[in-house]
């Protein structure tokens, strides 16, 4: 009866690792909609108008931080001339770097029409692209909503 007892509970407990595991790398392919980037930008907003910059970029830039869902994350840009990347939820190599002259695959310069788009009269929109999905490691179509607060824009992108 032991015995049996112990495949049962061993049978059991690889089940249950392997439907762990399977729920884990299926949630991290999962795509974010357009309503939960818009929705994260907007807890981002929230956030950084009660803790402050230093506080929502550090938080931002954490792997795995509160502003991290299924494969959105955010970044965040300076609304300056030759503006900066302030904060990034996917690459901290970019922090500090002025990427306004950064092309997509296919010639555009998307990172300056977010920051059009955060300086204009709205201060808000989206911004189509195509782009590495650093969840799945390939080329995709890319729709990224911006908003500007103050002197910075919080943008998240989907992937299509």
């Amino acid at each position: 009866m032991t015995a049996i007892f112990r495949s049962a509970a061993a049978a059991l407990l690889a089940f249950v690792s392997i439907t762990i595991t399977t729920s884990s790398a299926l949630a991290a392919t999962e795509h974010g909609t357009e309503q939960e980037a818009i929705a994260l930008v907007k807890q981002a907003v929230a956030y950084y108008k009660a803790n402050g910059k230093e506080n929502t970029f550090a938080e931002i830039n954490k792997p795995d931080g509160q502003f991290i869902n299924k494969d959105l994350y955010l970044f965040v840009g300076s609304t300056q001339e030759g503006g900066v990347t302030l904060a990034h939820g996917a690459n901290a190599k970019l922090l500090g770097k002025n990427l306004s002259e950064m092309k997509d695959v296919d010639g555009n310069k998307f990172v300056k029409r977010m920051a059009e788009v955060a300086n204009s009269k709205s201060g808000k929109g989206w911004v189509d692209y195509r782009w590495p999905n650093p969840t799945t490691k390939e080329l995709e179509q890319k729709s990224t909503y911006v908003e500007r607060v103050d002197d910075i824009w919080f943008a998240c992108g989907i992937y299509r």
